[in-house]
């Protein structure tokens, strides 16, 4: 009789499981919207080739891959798999030094980032989030300088992020 009853409880418990799976659907992080300050372009390259594409890309603007972290790679290492994603830190020394002159406070913002996120269909996203953007809570303490590194960063990251996406 105890024999049945753990029986009966354990089916009712995977019944219970699997209804709540079945309502729920499967965990997928919400997307990647334009946001602001935000600049976002969905592509048809496959994950591995966006990340590829932004570190030639980088390196054709004469900028620095400084920093690289991936929560896809570090669950592959757990035997986990996830979407794909990779953020990638973008800068160079003369762009620091200037940005430090013009406020110490904003260095916490470098490098500035690319997050290229891997979509359910296959493709894959790159998104950043503009200098001006970063920067804009240490412009009135920057002053123009700032102001005018941040604008000439857009132009920086929206020329490696043509060339990543082939515009």
């Amino acid at each position: 009789m105890k024999k049945e009853n753990a029986v009966y409880r354990l089916l009712r418990q995977i019944v219970i499981i699997l209804a709540l799976v079945s309502a729920v659907g499967p965990a997928q992080a919400s997307g990647l919207e334009s946001r602001p300050g935000w600049r976002v372009i969905s592509t048809g390259f496959a994950f591995g080739d966006l990340v590829r594409r932004v570190k030639d890309a980088v390196r054709d603007e004469k900028m620095l891959l400084v920093t690289q972290a991936s929560a896809s790679d570090g669950a592959k290492g757990q035997g986990i798999v996830i979407p794909g994603n990779r953020i990638m830190g973008v800068y160079r020394n003369d762009y620091a030094r200037r940005m430090l002159k013009a406020s110490v406070a904003a260095g916490i913002e470098a490098p500035i980032r690319y997050y290229v996120t891997e979509n359910p269909d296959g493709t894959a996203t790159l998104s950043w989030k503009t200098p001006s953007h970063v920067f804009a809570p240490y412009m009135e303490e920057g002053g123009a300088e700032l102001k005018a590194l941040a604008t000439e960063l857009d132009s920086v990251f929206e020329a490696i992020a043509a060339k990543a996406v082939g515009n």
